[in-house]
């Protein structure tokens, strides 16, 4: 029987403007970083992580204005609370799965084929059971577990420039890990919210829809971005010469 969880989001504040929000209870592979960014005039959350709870009630005190919800790109893991918002953002490619979702989702280690198992673990993660380590309130069934279809508002290319006031992000488009994976890149901050483009872990690129061709144009492009810091979909945020590192090793792989 699993313990209920106390709370199900931690947050920490990155600086005035910037904070990131998880789900401890969630395991490694599916636990995603949420980012909430403080504009002048509206602020963003990028990615929305698993919808296992509310997503707007742990954040109230974060949110005094508009909010936009971007989707990085439509995996379970960074879409689960975008229901929860009037306004999202979403690439051209991935649209119809923010409006649709083609999968359902899953919380429960049983729905693993042994080949979906294979190549998370060659990836360099294990499951060894289900995805979720307490339950966010008593009685909560995982075999309810589901991506709910949310409002798409707003559909975005590369190039697109996304404006909350006093900051204004271009969209990268970084295809590979997705189809419609994108980036949001401030270049007056060298600050970038990858999404799962890039991350300080193992990078999954032999997904149904992944393109390893495509990930490592990606990186190549990447590597010459003037970055000072990368907010990526997991694991802790990294600066440039982290960012190169990653890079090479990708292509030294793949390319």
């Amino acid at each position: 029987m699993l313990p209920i969880a106390e709370r199900w989001f931690e947050t920490r504040r990155i600086d005035d403007d910037i904070t990131l929000l998880w789900e401890p209870h969630v395991i490694p592979l599916m636990r995603c970083n949420i980012w909430h960014v403080r504009g002048s005039s509206r602020d963003l959350v990028i990615d929305t992580g698993m919808g296992i709870a509310s997503l707007t009630t742990a954040a109230r005190h974060l949110f005094d204005k508009a909010v936009t919800a971007v989707a990085t790109h439509t995996h379970a893991d960074h879409i689960g609370g975008h229901h929860e918002f009037d306004h999202t953002l979403v690439h051209a490619a991935e649209a119809g799965n923010l409006a649709a979702p083609t999968v359902a989702g899953t919380l429960l280690y049983s729905d693993f084929s042994q080949d979906d198992l294979v190549k998370i673990r060659v990836a360099g993660y294990e499951i060894d059971g289900d995805l979720i380590t307490a339950l966010p309130h008593r009685g909560y069934d995982l075999r309810s577990y589901r991506i709910r279809p949310a409002r798409v508002t707003e559909i975005v290319a590369e190039g697109d420039m996304v404006d909350i006031g006093d900051r204004r992000f271009e969209v990268l488009h970084l295809p590979g890990h997705s189809p419609g994976s994108i980036g949001l890149w401030e270049a007056a901050t060298g600050t970038l919210f990858s999404g799962d483009a890039i991350y300080d872990g193992p990078l999954l690129d032999e997904l149904d829809h992944s393109d390893i061709p495509a990930y490592v144009r990606t990186m190549k492009r990447l590597r010459q971005l003037p970055v000072n810091v990368v907010h990526a979909g997991h694991d802790p945020s990294f600066g440039r010469e982290r960012l190169v590192e990653l890079c090479d090793a990708y292509l030294k792989e793949r390319a």
